[in-house]
């Protein structure tokens, strides 16, 4: 299965006969999100580096980048905005995170590594 064709999961579960998702409730009818193991296992990152890191997948899913603004991240984690930032910063530090700024009253884009970065 290729992964980074730019298609959505509702696409290849069209064309996947054999996948079947059972329980569509309450909880996974907003859609949910898969998280890189690397990401759950690292022991470098914080647990709030790991759900913004896993907020922001949710937002790209069909991109390698989105654009949140960190009040609505903020929103979506249930923190403070400058937790928020310090998380992006965790994140970019590590090289998982690349953020680029728009500029006055613009959300900032953010570009996701997907990669787990080389040991330091």
């Amino acid at each position: 299965m290729e992964y980074n064709s730019g298609r959505s999961i509702g696409d290849i579960l069209k064309e996947r006969q054999n996948i079947i998702l059972k329980g569509a409730d309450i909880a996974t009818r907003g859609g949910f999100t898969q998280v890189p193991n690397f990401l759950l296992k690292s022991k470098d990152l914080s647990s709030g580096d790991k759900l913004a890191f896993a907020m922001l997948l949710s937002y790209a899913w069909q991109n390698d980048h989105c654009f949140p603004g960190q009040r609505r991240l903020a929103e979506d984690m249930g923190l403070h905005e400058t937790n928020v930032r310090k998380h992006l910063k965790s994140l970019q530090v590590h090289g998982l995170l690349e953020i680029t700024r728009r500029g006055q009253g613009k959300t900032n884009i953010y570009t996701l590594n997907l990669k787990p970065p080389r040991k330091r």
